[in-house]
């Protein structure tokens, strides 16, 4: 049973068809809610759609190919979700993965990619819904951002600068949009059972090939000293997004909320 009834609300969800934006994705629509989704894979994109059609029959769902970093095509995709949907309440920001690489073997091309993915996966979608949310009431935009803003790691260094800088984007936001009933958060990452991390356990040497995915994911959350000792689900991060993106959170804005196990070790 959904924690909020959100229907008659709308909610807009970028790289929602796999992952943490799927299971936000599952929990609005479990809530009520008419929800917009999109991502850069049209054949995850299509099988995700009928996954959800198949599960929430009645849902208003409106599903579409964009690449958040192509402003065009964002304004496109702001345009036809408001077209099918009405004006979205709701804008979960969704970034993509990580880039690993020290400060030594990251190159000019390679810094300029990774800041320009993590900034304007950002920028774009809350520019382009931004006059929606102005017309709406209770609206919010939520960013999914790593721990790595607040707690970087060096073999990781432009991500970690570049969620830093998002970090930062959200608190600006939020003090910005205020004034407009606007409110902006984000929510911090640990380690997320995701497909990169399976591709990992796949590609694990041949002397852990003993390890199911629990045993090797445990021993993985005790060399990285996360306490619940173990990787969070994609849907223990939907919650959070869901309540930061529902009148749950009607008094907080300019927050992030760490989903991280106990990995945190920030002040």
């Amino acid at each position: 049973m959904p924690m909020i009834d959100l229907d008659g609300r709308v909610a807009v969800v970028t790289g929602g068809s796999s992952g943490i934006g799927l299971a936000t994705v599952e929990l609005l629509l479990e809530a009520g809610a008419s929800v917009a989704l999109c991502g850069r894979d049209e054949t995850r994109l299509r099988e995700a759609e009928a996954g959800l059609r198949a599960r929430f029959p009645g849902a208003k769902l409106y599903a579409a190919r964009c690449d958040v970093l192509d402003p065009g095509q964002v304004r496109a995709f702001a345009a036809a979700s408001e077209a099918a949907l009405g004006p979205a309440q709701m804008l979960v920001n969704n970034a993509g993965q990580g880039r690993v690489s020290t400060f030594a073997d990251t190159e000019d091309e390679a810094w300029a990619e990774e800041l320009r993915l993590k900034f304007f996966s950002v920028i774009h979608p809350t520019r382009a819904f931004l006059p929606q949310l102005e017309r709406t009431r209770d609206a919010a935009v939520v960013c999914v951002n790593s721990l790595l803003a607040l707690q970087p790691e060096p073999h990781m260094v432009a991500t970690s600068a570049a969620r830093a800088g998002v970090h930062n984007l959200v608190r600006s936001l939020a003090t910005e949009f205020a004034p407009k009933g606007i409110r902006v958060n984000g929510i911090l990452l640990g380690l997320v059972e995701s497909g990169q991390w399976r591709r990992r356990f796949e590609a694990r040497p041949d002397e852990d090939r003993h390890l199911d995915w629990a045993a090797w994911t445990a021993r993985l959350a005790g060399q990285k000293h996360i306490q619940l000792g173990r990787l969070g689900l994609p849907v223990e991060a939907a919650r959070a997004i869901l309540f930061l993106a529902s009148p749950l959170s009607s008094y907080t804005t300019g927050s992030h909320i760490d989903i991280s196990g106990g990995h945190s070790r920030h002040a």
